[in-house]
């Protein structure tokens, strides 16, 4: 990774009460243009300032996970019109955040200088970033800023996943693909406990990380096709998006529930988006449920969260042998695409 000139991250109007303390500009992880991680520079670039609803963080530790990856190359094409067509509009990669408050805007009463706070903002792989007060909570006691880091955006897609379009229920069969991976390891942990029959699929190589989140059966994607065996299952949470859509749907029990969450084999074009719009064009006829959903930003399920961790239920799956420092993005990108990664990998920003 290169250090070049000074970039301009996108920021909002300026409040007036950033105390002194706070630099002119910071050290962050600069994106100009779409590609592999030669894209990504480590730069000077000038402090982003909250506006009267928001909170800028000093960020402590910030989690990586395959959409940094799909910002990053631009791909699939079709998301480029929501990012930028030629170059993402927010030059600062990563979502995931943890860290404390530096300065809150001057509608904020949830938060104040020094509070410890994790959640989503864009523009994480800084030392400091704008995040809106809606979309931040107070850490639970005992995490880490690096386990922290690895909650919001994975736990948030996993809850959604598990709980709100699975419906997840005690006494059920579920099975989750891609159980090894960030929202994997959370959705397991999620449909165990509320009773659920959990089977994760995932490589041999992952299938202890993936029992200990509380699956029952773990299967061998690299040995064993799950759509040939005889079970059939309750609910399917379909995270890696490698299966084709009819022998999933084939793989449920007759009133059964599909969740798509996200896709990688589908194409540089569409990203297998087509599996989700035929999963809801398939449900028109069908007792089976099957859909999927776009993972909602507004922080509204963060306390629900935040409660599940503080009281045990969730843990954070960061990755030990994956935490990076900030200079070190390209080598945790090339970690995180080649399957490395056990859960969630995170980068280090400040102690």
């Amino acid at each position: 990774m290169t250090s070049t000139s000074t970039a301009s991250p996108s920021s909002a109007p300026r409040v007036s009460d950033i105390p002194s303390t706070v630099p002119a500009t910071m050290t962050a992880i600069v994106q100009r243009g779409y590609g592999d991680t030669e894209v990504l520079h480590l730069d000077r670039a000038p402090m982003p300032a909250p506006g009267a609803d928001q909170v800028l963080v000093r960020v402590h530790a910030a989690g990586l996970d395959r959409g940094v990856w799909h910002i990053m190359a631009g791909l699939p094409y079709i998301v480029r019109p929501m990012f930028g067509m030629t170059t993402p509009r927010q030059p600062v990669p990563g979502m995931d955040v943890a860290g404390t408050v530096a300065a809150v805007g001057t509608d904020v009463t949830a938060f104040a200088v020094g509070d410890r706070v994790f959640g989503t903002a864009a523009g994480t792989f800084a030392e400091y970033t704008v995040a809106d007060a809606t979309t931040l909570a107070r850490m639970p006691e005992g995490v880490s800023f690096d386990e922290a880091a690895a909650l919001p955006v994975s736990g948030l897609a996993a809850l959604e996943a598990v709980r709100t379009h699975g419906r997840v229920r005690a006494d059920q069969r579920v099975l989750v693909t891609g159980a090894s991976g960030g929202v994997g390891c959370y959705a397991v942990q999620l449909a165990a406990a509320a009773g659920a029959e959990v089977t994760g699929v995932a490589s041999a190589a992952k299938a202890d990380l993936v029992r200990s989140c509380g699956a029952a059966h773990t299967i061998d994607y690299a040995t064993t096709d799950v759509t040939t065996l005889t079970e059939r299952y309750d609910v399917i949470i379909d995270i890696n998006g490698r299966l084709p859509l009819g022998r999933l749907v084939r793989t449920l029990t007759a009133t059964g529930t599909l969740v798509i969450v996200g896709g990688e084999d589908g194409g540089s074009l569409t990203g297998g988006i087509h599996r989700q719009f035929g999963a809801r064009l398939r449900s028109a006829f069908t007792r089976r449920r099957l859909g999927f959903f776009l993972s909602d930003e507004s922080g509204a399920l963060l306390p629900e969260l935040t409660d599940l961790v503080a009281a045990g239920t969730l843990r954070s799956t960061v990755d030990r042998d994956h935490i990076y420092p900030l200079d070190e993005v390209a080598t945790a990108i090339a970690a995180l695409s080649a399957g490395r990664v056990r859960g969630k990998a995170v980068i280090h920003i400040a102690d």
